[in-house]
């Protein structure tokens, strides 16, 4: 692939397995940091995990916050955020007090209550998507198919129009949301096997 894809080094995620997996899609990322790399990326992948408040630290520390909001006001870039990536691209999250995100899709970020004994939170472990109308992201990737969960918060779009997917988890949460050229994944593509790499594949070829 000739186009370059770059993958947000901000801190808050473990890179390796994310790198084998989108070389094993063919893809030869660029991990960065740097403002000028990401304005100049043809694709654009957050990934992340840890707390909200500290992702949004992060990124602004690192001058990423402008950055990113210009290229996704652009509509062409695609961007995909996975797991915290997903829910710092929300308007804000409320880990223990609201913290302003990129708002790059509106909606906040909310922790997961228990509906049941069968309910754990944090969730973490294989759960399947619901899909919710057609995309892209998802094609040749069948209804019910399971991914990858680890987390406590879940994105709640101000618009049902941007959910693509969702997870049957503490009632029902959006795992697959998309705004124009904004995409995001509350589960990690990157640790789900086979149906993983063909989401990333799919991202790949946007």
């Amino acid at each position: 692939m000739t186009a370059q894809v770059v993958v947000i080094d901000y801190g808050m995620s473990n890179l390796a397995s994310l790198a084998r997996s989108l070389e094993k899609c063919g893809a030869s990322p660029l991990f960065s940091s740097d403002p000028k790399e990401i304005l100049e990326a043809s694709k654009i992948i957050l990934p992340g995990v840890g707390s909200f408040a500290e992702g949004m630290a992060n990124l602004s520390k690192l001058g990423l916050v402008s950055p990113l909001r210009d290229i996704a006001s652009g509509k062409t870039i695609p961007i995909l955020g996975i797991c915290l990536g997903m829910q710092l691209l929300a308007s804000t999250g409320s880990e223990g007090y609201e913290v302003e995100g990129l708002n790059l899709i509106p909606g906040k970020v909310i922790k997961l209550e228990s509906h049941n004994d069968q309910d754990k939170i944090p969730h973490v472990g294989w759960n399947n998507i619901e899909i919710k109308q057609d995309d892209p992201i998802l094609a040749e990737i069948p209804d019910n198919t399971d991914f990858y969960f680890v987390h406590s918060y879940y994105f709640q779009p101000t618009s049902e129009d941007t959910i693509i997917a969702t997870t049957p988890h503490c009632g029902n949460f959006a795992s697959v949301i998309r705004l124009n050229n904004i995409y995001g994944t509350q589960f990690h593509p990157e640790k789900s096997s086979q149906p993983g790499l063909k989401l990333l594949s799919n991202f790949l070829n946007l």
